[in-house]
């Protein structure tokens, strides 16, 4: 595990090339880590920032909590039944590798302009990403381990809940670590679409109509943070439900 004190170290190693580059290029187009922390406070404080955070911050977590609910069981489901693995994976291969953020129009259209299309276009991506890492995850497990667990009779509700699970949980957790990047990177692109209210939003506003640059690299710490967050709060999950896992 990284140590907090690296994570420190590593943190003002960045800053330092940070207002080094600032110093170099000079520019309003980047301010230096000072004047953005400045920024982000009076924003934060005085402006619309904490709105906007919390916006995407409800879509984010929203849309990340509904992969998992659907995606894990799918993926559990289509890794210890072959019959439903070989109906469903034609259509997973051919889906998968489709970039899902080309269908924001769509979905824009379809649900409109409020939250609900935002979580869905989020949901698209990151369902594919975790469905396909559970269900390899289940399929890779030892035909031993289950016969011998089938053998002191247990069911299939029982092996999914007392094998596929645990064994799965690692999976699932790596699956979750990744959602958190992509699941931000997309929040970023559906919120500069037809919206007044989110980090992507306010990034774009004070970047290309404002020319607020210190504000417009206060959303992006925001956004990053929140990012960081979630990955922490990732790394506490493993804690309590995997806990086997964190030599790993």
């Amino acid at each position: 595990m990284i140590r907090r004190k690296n994570l420190v170290w590593s943190g003002l190693a960045l800053l330092a090339i940070w207002q080094a580059l600032s110093w170099l290029v000079h520019q309003p187009i980047l301010p230096g880590p000072v004047e953005v922390a400045e920024a982000f406070w009076l924003e934060l404080v005085h402006g619309d920032l904490l709105a906007h955070f919390a916006a995407s911050l409800w879509r984010v977590v929203a849309s990340t909590a509904l992969s998992i609910l659907v995606a894990v069981p799918a993926g559990l489901v289509m890794g210890q039944s072959r019959r439903v693995n070989v109906i469903f994976s034609p259509v997973v291969y051919l889906t998968y590798p489709v970039p899902k953020v080309v269908l924001v129009p769509v979905v824009l259209l379809f649900f409109g302009i409020g939250d609900l299309a935002k979580i869905i276009i989020i949901f698209l991506v990151l369902f594919f990403q975790i469905l396909v890492l559970v269900r390899d995850q289940a399929a890779a497990l030892r035909p031993e381990l289950i016969q011998s667990v089938r053998s002191l009779g247990a069911g299939r509700r029982a092996l999914f809940r007392f094998v596929y699970l645990p064994a799965c949980a690692p999976a699932i957790l790596t699956a979750l670590r990744q959602s958190v990047g992509t699941a931000v990177a997309v929040l970023y692109v559906t919120e500069s679409f037809a919206t007044r209210l989110g980090l992507g939003y306010y990034i774009s506003l004070n970047a290309t109509t404002l020319a607020n640059y210190p504000a417009m690299y206060a959303g992006i710490v925001a956004m990053g943070l929140m990012g960081l967050g979630m990955y922490f709060g990732v790394d506490a999950l493993e804690k309590r439900i995997a806990p086997w896992n964190r030599g790993n």
